[in-house]
């Protein structure tokens, strides 16, 4: 995977992440308890995990499918 995100860029996945992973954990704790509810708690954890990779690796998904990201 090729660097395609500058440093704003980087910055603004690793924040935004971060609060998608906060946001998981407090539907885990607060929200699921019942077994679907389980796994809509642990996508949105994984999208947020997903965006902290993204910002460590400087590699947007959406920029390497063709989409213009403007920053």
């Amino acid at each position: 995977m090729q660097c395609n995100i500058d440093r704003r860029g980087r910055v603004a996945r690793l924040c935004s992440g971060i609060l998608v992973v906060v946001v998981g954990v407090l539907l885990m704790i607060f929200w699921a308890r019942e077994g679907w509810r389980w796994v809509v708690s642990g996508v949105v954890v994984a999208g947020g995990l997903f965006q902290v990779y993204e910002a460590w690796a400087g590699w947007c998904v959406m920029r390497a499918m063709g989409f213009r990201t403007p920053m």
